[in-house]
């Protein structure tokens, strides 16, 4: 598969996800996964790889049947079972995150670098994918190190987030800095630090955007936040003043037994970002602390328990408390109580 000429406006970020990220090397083989809406930013992919005197398998999802994709198409699996590295750039449609998953399942199995690029757009390979990767690796590490030993996380915003998390020392802390190795694959852009809670009690307003395809239908909830209730690590209540994104959070989040279970607590550490901009996959990456509802990805945390779902939820302008140091004001890090002043 072609995907077309490069935009050169899309190749620093493309070189930065090729180079830096993947760190691709001459002669390697890349099995990249694109769909019709990515295909700029596969084009750009595509020319980074070949700069690098590297080969590729393009496979466009389109050819393999229609979107929603129910499952994933067996010459996708087929092409990352022989790949000594692998790249997906894709948007989001409802339905479709078994099919993710199961292309994950083989990546993880087989241990090759990966990047998992669901969202991504020319404004964000503009923007989050030139980031200095090896800062936001230097604070991820940081972050890891203090979380590994912290007793407390609390978080709260303007906006009316106030909850406070504890933590099971059993459970790993999972680096996805962009610094990308056959035991992680990471989402790019990347700068996140991640683990599975063990218990989270509170409100999280979510005024950024939702995960999955509540992304792409309802875009940012700024105007019309996401109120949630928690208890135990357990949605209890939603309120918004959009009744048909209520309704349909609340029944997502109640899919399957862990569903409404946060799954995910995160740190954005992407420092070269200045604003969100609407897409989640960039957003998640901005400086603060965000959750998921639904599958802990247990094969990096190892959680001991699964879900058919998981949705992030974003919310603006945190304040960050570990223990009783403020590590974060208004989506800012003080790098110096992080000892990278």
């Amino acid at each position: 598969m072609y995907f077309g000429h490069p935009d050169p406006e899309l190749m620093l970020g493309a070189k930065n996800a090729v180079e830096t990220c993947l760190s691709v090397r001459p002669g390697e083989h890349v099995a990249l996964i694109s769909d019709e809406a990515s295909r700029s930013v596969a084009a750009s992919i595509a020319a980074a790889i070949e700069d690098r005197h590297a080969h590729y398998t393009g496979l466009l999802l389109e050819d393999f049947g229609p979107r929603p994709m129910t499952a994933a198409p067996p010459d996708v699996l087929e092409a990352l079972e022989t790949a000594d590295v692998g790249a997906m750039c894709m948007k989001p449609q409802l339905g479709e995150l078994g099919a993710r998953m199961a292309i994950v399942r083989v990546v993880e199995r087989r241990q090759i670098r990966y990047a998992h690029m669901v969202g991504v757009t020319p404004e964000i390979m503009q923007q989050g994918m030139r980031a200095d990767y090896r800062l936001v690796d230097r604070l991820s590490d940081k972050l890891r190190e203090r979380m590994r030993r912290a007793e407390t996380l609390t978080v709260k915003t303007e906006a009316g987030t106030s909850f406070a998390a504890h933590f099971d020392r059993g459970l790993d802390w999972v680096k996805t800095s962009g610094l990308i190795s056959p035991r992680y694959w990471s989402n790019l852009p990347a700068g996140e630090v991640f683990t599975t809670p063990a218990t989270v009690d509170g409100t999280f307003v979510c005024d950024a955007t939702a995960g999955d395809h509540f992304n792409g239908k309802y875009g940012d909830l700024q105007t019309t936040p996401l109120v949630l209730k928690i208890e135990g690590a357990r949605l209890t209540g939603v309120d918004c003043a959009r009744k048909d994104l209520e309704e349909e959070f609340w029944q997502y989040c109640h899919t399957d037994e862990n569903s409404d279970r946060v799954g995910e607590l995160a740190f954005g550490t992407n420092l070269g970002l200045s604003a969100m901009i609407g897409v989640l996959l960039q957003d998640e990456k901005f400086p603060g602390v965000h959750i998921a509802f639904g599958d802990p990805y247990g094969s990096q945390t190892h959680a001991d328990w699964k879900s058919k779902t998981h949705v992030d939820v974003l919310t603006r302008n945190c304040d960050v408390w570990i223990d009783d140091d403020q590590i974060i004001s208004k989506g800012h890090y003080h790098l110096d109580h992080l000892g990278l002043a």
